[in-house]
């Protein structure tokens, strides 16, 4: 089984741009697919973006669709998600989490592995 580590949030301005990579540890990254989700305070978890095992299938929420990017490296075992033309709404903590059997999908139940996030700040 895997682990999963987020890292490159911070503080950013609207308009602003910022990398998130979602770094897994164990042999066997490349089986499974990797989702995003973020949880803004006191609001549920959201999906915003998944990459199947092989990089083949994406698949992006509409809020976040034309200005993110998902991709993968899996000789580096690392997942990334670019994300552009930032808002204040796309505050909160971003969580990556992977999945062995179904695919690029967005239902976070469908997940069996979760890192422990990192904060993404977009300041108006």
């Amino acid at each position: 089984q895997v682990q999963l580590v987020e890292s490159g949030g911070g503080l950013v301005q609207a308009g602003g741009s910022l990398r998130l990579s979602c770094a897994a540890s164990g042999r066997t990254f490349s089986y499974y697919s990797i989702g995003w989700f973020r949880q803004a305070p006191g609001k549920e978890r959201d999906f915003v973006a998944a990459i199947s095992w092989s990089g083949a299938t994406t698949a992006y929420a509409d809020s976040v669709k034309g200005r993110s990017t998902i991709s993968r490296d899996n000789a580096k075992n690392v997942v990334y998600l670019q994300m552009n033309s930032l808002k204040p709404e796309d505050t909160a903590v971003y969580y990556c989490a992977a999945n062995r059997f179904t695919g690029a999908t967005d239902r976070g139940n469908e997940y069996g592995v979760w890192g422990q996030g990192t904060q993404v700040t977009v300041s108006s």
